[in-house]
């Protein structure tokens, strides 16, 4: 049974930091890719960061470039995401999910063509504001 655990949300200021984690069991596979979605209120379900199994391969949504920071420790078989500069613009519950896949452009697409993803977590509230 696949299952995906996301942690690490809280409230914090414009400008701080937080990094989530997503710790994931049950895989048969390792060839599998992992990304980051977030939904704020009234807003539709976007695609953040997605990476592949090695973490050599890394997609950014443009609103969070230069900010955030998406990771993978295989040994734990956990995938991080790190959120520098937070702005108000970021307040979302924040989801893991996965998909299986192999290709570099499949990474990508994780995160940007709807009904890629397999498998979601239960999401963590993040929320900026001061």
């Amino acid at each position: 049974q696949v299952q995906l655990v996301e942690s690490g949300g809280g409230l914090v200021q414009p400008g701080g930091s937080l990094s989530l984690s997503c710790a994931a069991s049950g895989f048969t596979s390792d060839y599998y890719v992992i990304g980051w979605f977030r939904q704020a209120p009234g807003k539709e379900r976007e695609g953040v960061s997605c990476i592949n199994r090695t973490g050599g391969t890394r997609y950014y949504a443009d609103s969070v470039k230069d900010r955030f920071t998406i990771s993978r420790d295989s040994a734990k078989n956990t995938v991080y995401l790190s959120m520098n500069d937070l702005k108000p613009e970021d307040t979302a519950v924040y989801y893991c999910a996965a998909r299986r896949a192999w290709l570099i452009r499949d990474v990508q697409a994780m995160c940007t063509v709807k009904g890629q993803a397999q498998y979601w977590g239960q999401g963590t509230q993040v929320t900026v504001s001061s």
